[in-house]
Parts: structure tokens; sequence; C-alpha cells
């Protein structure tokens, strides 16, 4: 099979190979899961004497296994006693007591187990606890800039970061050439499907039409701090009467469908983390622009979206910092380590290159501190801080 390899991922799982750890691939529809089972299968088989048994619940010839009882019976018939046997599940949250078949191979060290879901509740409930310490989640992200470019053959480009922050990064785009009308409808259609298939229908909810607001909302809200009461308070005013805590209920199925991220606010003098009020931002941000709508492109707020994302997939902690009655964007940790970043479309006037830097220049510590934006003109240092174009910051390694 052809396909653009990922070789970020690859690379990540390839420390697992081979380990008793059951290695569980998550993140949202078509962000691209089913191609790094492939990369890792092509992998395995080019460097181990492998038994590969490849099972995909979204194909029609696996209709049948829908139990884990079943599951096992077909692994059985595929199993190898030469070879080490390498079990790849795709989409495994759709048949039924799968945790059950899971531990049952697990105990074998002939098998090397792979599985992805579309739902963070995969991880919850009787597979965290049957296989506590036995398996390690890897995320897939949306593509970065970087693999946007390598994947459309693009070179980098003001017009290039353009569609990539109007179209997002999920993989298919590619093949869809730079149609704007067939992109703009394939995004609404894949946001149409995870509402149905990966919330409405697993978690059963009822109204659909309130789920459906609160969408619109958050879409309109991206990076501005809110609450449950506040989204409440909205919708009522609306004559959507949806309580708080519904709202909360709602968020988390949001959550755990990889559609959104929910991110908090973090106090830098008092060192600690808030309760309420939050931000929310998308996984992938070209369905935020499916949700508000295409023709009105909030240039600013996708910028703000699409560094979080960044920062997300180079595997830092993302919150948002507080500082007295200042706010800095984005308090990102790693290792021990910390970065700031503020971001804004351009620093159009003098007033607000001393709010971006100023807001930077009052933590007093040597962590690196950048201000990111569009503009191309804007003075590339202050005091320490730096500013970095957008292209510039999602290109660089973190």
């Amino acid at each position: 099979m052809q396909y653009t390899p990922r070789k970020y991922y690859i690379q990540k799982i390839r420390g697992f190979i081979n380990t008793n750890l059951i290695k569980v691939i998550v993140g949202q529809r078509r962000v691209g899961k089913s191609f790094i089972l492939f990369q890792l299968m092509d992998y395995i088989e080019e460097n181990f004497s492998a038994n590969i048994i490849y099972i995909n619940k979204e194909n029609f010839e696996f209709k049948n296994l829908t139990d884990a009882e079943k599951l096992v019976e077909y692994v059985e018939s595929k199993r190898s006693i030469e070879d080490k046997n390498y079990l790849f599940i795709d989409e495994i949250q759709e048949i039924e007591d799968f945790q059950i078949a899971i531990r049952h191979f697990a105990l074998f060290p002939d098998f090397d187990i792979y599985c992805t879901g579309s739902n963070a509740t995969i991880l919850s409930g009787e597979l965290a606890t049957l296989l506590s310490g036995r398996y390690v989640e890897i995320n897939i992200s949306p593509l970065t800039y970087g693999e946007f470019l390598n994947f459309n053959r693009l070179e980098d480009s003001n017009e290039a970061i353009r569609n990539y922050i109007l179209w997002g990064g999920l993989p298919f785009i590619k093949n869809l050439g730079s149609n704007s009308m067939l992109i703009e409808e394939y995004l609404r259609n894949i946001r149409s499907t995870i509402v149905l298939k990966d919330i409405v229908q697993r978690n059963q909810i009822r109204n659909v039409n309130y789920l459906e607001n609160l969408i619109f909302y958050l879409a309109q809200q991206t990076g501005s701090l809110i609450s449950a009461k506040k989204i409440s308070d909205y919708l009522k005013s609306q004559r959507i009467d949806m309580s708080p805590q519904l709202v909360l209920n709602y968020i988390d199925c949001l959550c755990k469908a990889f559609l959104i991220n929910r991110v908090k606010r973090y106090d830098l003098k008092g060192k600690r983390t808030f309760e309420i009020s939050e931000k929310f931002y998308f996984e992938d941000w070209g369905l935020m622009n499916a949700v508000w709508g295409f023709d009105q492109f909030d240039i600013s707020k996708t910028i703000d979206n699409v560094v979080f994302s960044y920062l997300q997939v180079n595997d830092y902690e993302v919150q948002i910092g507080k500082l007295s009655s200042k706010e800095v964007d984005f308090v990102a940790s790693k290792n021990g380590s910390k970065m700031y970043v503020q971001v804004c479309y351009l620093l159009s006037s003098q007033d607000v290159i001393d709010r971006e830097f100023g807001n930077l220049l009052e933590i007093r510590d040597n962590y690196p501190k950048y201000v990111v934006s569009m503009d191309e003109f804007a003075p590339k240092n202050i005091q320490g801080v730096q500013h970095l174009h957008l292209r510039e910051f999602l290109l660089k390694e973190f």
C-alpha cells in the first residue's frame, strides 16, 4: 500500500515493538491511525520474522467479529506456532468486551499487540482495570505544518500556511487537490460523522440539537475563557435550557471523541491551577472552521488553535498562564522545562507590541519566551523575547 510516512510516530512507537506492553493508538476519526498501523506492519515485516494478523472493524469482511469470544476464535485460527504473532486491530472499540480478548492474548509471549480507537474511553473503565500498567498510549494528531507541506508536496509559503490554517491537518485532504469546495464539504462530512458515531451513538445522546448548539458555541468561542455556567446562560438566552452540569457532561463527550481539548489556567505567581473557567481548542481547526463557517473564517482564533496543537504534538503539557491581571496564551511544560508563548495575528501598533511582549517580559525566569504572529516586519527580539512568524514557529523543532 502506498502512503506518505509519518516518521515521528513510527520512531515514537518503535521502541515499544516486541515488548509486553499493548500499544494503544488513539486519536480523532480520520486523523491517520490506520495508516500508522500499515507503516508499523511494513516496518515489522521488514525487520522481524512475523505473522501479521490484521483486523479492521470498518471493513465489512470483519462484520461478524462482534464480541470478545469471536475475536479470540478468529485470532487463534490465524495464530502461527513458528513466527511471532503481531496482532493489529483497527477501531477496536467496535468489538464488545474487547478488553477481555486483549488480556487473553497479552498473556502469551508470542503475541505483540497493537490497536486503535477513536474514543478516549478505550483507555477507561475495564481496560484500565484489567491491563493496568500493561499498555502504552500513543495519541495521533492532525498533520503538523511540516507534514502538511510534505503530504501535499508544497514549498513553505504564505499561500501554503493560509491553506493549512483554513483547512486543517486531516491527511486525506491531499487527495482533494486545492479544490476548496470539495475540501470544505469533506470536512463538514467528517465533523458530522464524529458527532453522530463517536458522540451521539456512543453516549446515547437524545437531544442532538442541544449538542450541535454547544459545538457551535465552542467554535465561536475558541481560545476564549469560558465556564459551564457562562455557556449555560448563553444557551438559555437562545431559548435552549441546558444546565451547567449537562454542559459539562456534553463537553466530556466531545473531549473523549477527540473533537475538542480543554485547557486550564495556571497562576504563574501562586503556582496553582484554577478549577473554573477554561479555554477550548479543536483537535483539528479545519473542523472548527467547518462548524463556524468558512465564509466567516476568523484567522486570529484559528492561529491560536494551530499553535496550541503544535505544542501538543511536541508532547508539551499546555496551560493558560495568569499573571496578576494579565494573561499568557500558553505555558508549555515538558521534562522539567517550560516555554511561554503569546499569539496574535499582526503586531499592528506599538500598543499591541508592548502588550504582547510586555506580558512575557514580566515573567522573571530564563525559560524561552516567544511571540508568534503572521507579521513579517515585526521586531525579532525585545529583551530576550523572540518574535517568530507562524511559519517559522511551526517548522521549529522543540
